[in-house]
């Protein structure tokens, strides 16, 4: 597993890594090998880092009442479309169709990154982020993940916090 801390970033960058970069907080990514097999993104990361799933969250993009919305949720549970809706005010929220969350974030699914996508949506951080000093999310490609406060994930995207994760 790699390494690069902010200092160390090189070009070719994904756009996560380059709103960090802009943005001037402290991160890390850690890259690893993606197996096309494996059969949870976010799981594979937590085991290939080495991190505990709890720590490693998942980027999902849903539409509440017409409206994409983000919701990173701990990969060691799922996400509670109930709560996200009710989170942003919505009253009913479905999984958004995939082709439609590549072509609004610009990042492909299993590498779908809450920070720097091609278009700003809402987005709702699951409050377990906030009992952790550092949490890990999609740097913007598959095999690549950056680790940060989840303090300065919530300013860089507007997030809310809201229990919007369930086990």
């Amino acid at each position: 597993m790699a390494k690069k801390s902010k200092k160390q970033q090189q070009p070719g960058g994904t756009p996560a890594t380059v709103a960090l970069t802009t943005a001037g907080v402290d991160f890390t990514v850690h890259s690893y090998d993606h197996d096309p097999a494996h059969p949870s993104y976010g799981e594979e990361a937590a085991e290939a880092m080495g991190v505990s799933p709890d720590r490693v969250f998942k980027t999902l993009v849903a539409d509440v009442d017409g409206t994409l919305t983000v919701a990173v949720v701990p990969v060691a549970g799922q996400l509670d479309l109930k709560a996200l809706a009710s989170a942003v005010g919505g009253k009913r929220a479905t999984m958004a169709d995939p082709a439609l969350a590549e072509r609004t974030t610009g990042y492909v699914r299993g590498g779908i990154s809450p920070l720097g996508q091609r278009k700003r949506l809402p987005t709702v951080l699951d409050e377990s982020a906030s009992s952790h000093s550092t949490i890990c999310v999609s740097a913007g490609r598959r095999g690549l993940e950056v680790e940060l406060s989840p303090e300065d994930l919530a300013k860089l995207t507007d997030a809310v916090l809201a229990s919007i994760g369930r086990p």
